[in-house]
């Protein structure tokens, strides 16, 4: 009976070490300055939400930042100081920090279109048919592992932002090509629509 009351205390000396969040790396308080020190963005500012993003997304975004196949000019000259472990602490913290609903969310738009485009896509079976954005990003958008990123939550005006640099060629990170192809399908109206859809949905971490 004590050698089991021993073990189930290391057991628990343990699973409350496993549950401890990891200590932030050096470059995390540069990070805060935009994406907040809980790593949930500033909608006003069009910053979006690292936290619970999966690992891999983040440090592809840091890599393609870095090499210049995404360009920003605050995130090219941050990232470009980075090596390889860096951008894998940087990623593994932000992974880690609780996916946080912020206390109101934007409404969400009136009519159907934004909606339509994420759950269903349009034009199935034509030529010109765009997937839906759940196929990849996870039910409500809220990311799918390994590598697609939480839509949900994040501010309107930096996903209009996204899709379109994704058709001015300023994004240009994935080796398919996939969501320069879609976005460059996309008319402003549906860009509006499906930005304005995801800011309003709540966020939460992939999967869940």
């Amino acid at each position: 009976m004590m050698r089991n009351s021993g073990v189930l205390a290391v057991v628990a000396i343990l699973a409350g070490i496993g549950v401890a969040q990891a200590a932030p790396p050096p470059q995390a308080a540069q990070c805060a300055g935009c994406h907040g020190q809980n790593g949930m963005g500033n909608p006003a500012a069009g910053f979006p939400a690292l936290a619970g993003q999966p690992v891999k997304y983040l440090e592809q975004q840091l890599y393609a930042f870095k090499h210049g196949t995404r360009r920003n000019g605050m995130m090219s000259s941050f990232a470009g100081g980075l090596n390889a472990s860096e951008r894998k602490a940087i990623a593994e913290y932000y992974h880690g920090l609780p996916v946080v609903a912020p206390a109101s969310l934007p409404a969400a738009p009136k009519d159907n279109v934004g909606e339509t485009l994420a759950i269903h896509g349009v034009g199935a079976g034509t030529d010109h048919a765009i997937p839906a954005c759940d196929s990849c990003h996870g039910a409500g958008g809220r990311g799918m592992e390994p590598e697609f990123p939480r839509l949900a939550g994040q501010p309107a005006n930096y996903l209009e932002a996204q899709l379109l640099a994704w058709q001015k060629g300023a994004r240009n990170e994935s080796n398919l090509h996939l969501m320069q192809k879609i976005a460059d399908m996309l008319s402003p109206s549906q860009i509006k629509a499906v930005a304005a859809y995801f800011a309003a949905q709540p966020p939460a971490a992939p999967g869940q």
